[in-house]
């Protein structure tokens, strides 16, 4: 897996699973999950880092950033003018000039407003981010916003939260074959068989909060997601057999006495 490296803007990244920092029983256990779950980038929403006072305790002193890439994001956020806003926020204030754009059009959905989105991109792009759009499992919206300059492009598998795993394997695949950026399935994913399916259609990495943070473990759970990841990736390496209607005998009868011709 170590030549197999996920590439971002020209960054290298060892690991394809980016993880989340909310919801976790506490910021120790989240720090233990993020150790065990091996990825070397983790998003982390502008609103929740305690900016205006460095000297109070801040969910960044739990983020071991020797060893993770800090992913700002502007969760929370309704309106294009409103997640530009946050992600000049988080530049400013020191955390990245990448940014995790989130910009959401319905409440009670959690759904992305695609045309605020783009809108946003195009912006946050000229001031130079680097942007990495969440947005439906639309190919065209997808489309569009790596035209508009994204860095890659983050469809959802389900909705937010929801571990419904990925309701729309094909949309996900026709994503991958028309993008030249990275496509990162982000939303969605319940359990470790649902990373590994995102990566066997060819996802270039899965983002996940929710699925590790709020398991009945989320140490193991994070492990076992590291693990998904890795299945899933090498076996869209390997290529799978090609799906047929009947058996076919595992064990070539060519040269075995008595076989029926």
């Amino acid at each position: 897996m170590k030549s197999d490296s996920f590439v971002v803007a020209g960054k290298t990244f060892q690991s394809r699973l980016i993880i989340g920092t909310g919801k976790y029983p506490s910021n120790a256990v989240m720090a233990k999950a993020h150790e065990a779950s091996g990825a070397d980038m983790v998003t982390v929403a502008v609103r929740r880092v305690n900016i205006s006072d460095r000297s109070k305790e801040s969910l960044l002193d739990y983020i071991d950033t020797s060893k993770m890439f800090l992913l700002p994001n502007t969760a929370g956020c309704y309106t294009a003018d409103e997640a530009v806003r946050t992600a000049r926020l988080g530049r400013e204030a020191g955390l990245s000039n990448w940014v995790k754009l989130e910009v959401i059009g319905d409440e009670k959905t959690l759904f992305p407003d695609n045309a605020a989105l783009l809108e946003a991109t195009r912006v946050l792009v000229k001031e130079g981010f680097v942007v990495l759009p969440y947005t439906n499992d639309d190919p065209v919206i997808c489309r569009k916003l790596e035209e508009a300059g994204a860095a890659a492009v983050m469809p959802l598998g389900a909705p937010i939260g929801s571990g419904l795993g990925i309701q729309n394997p094909n949309n996900i695949r026709i994503i991958k074959e028309q993008a030249r950026v990275p496509v990162i399935v982000d939303a969605g994913v319940g359990t470790a068989s649902d990373a590994t399916v995102a990566m066997e259609l060819g996802a270039d990495g899965v983002l996940m909060n929710t699925a590790i943070a709020l398991a009945s473990d989320p140490v193991a759970m994070a492990r076992a997601m590291k693990l998904g990841v890795e299945a899933g990736r090498l076996a869209f390496l390997a290529g799978r057999i090609p799906r047929k209607s009947y058996a076919s005998a595992s064990s070539p009868l060519e040269g075995v006495i008595g076989a029926r011709a």
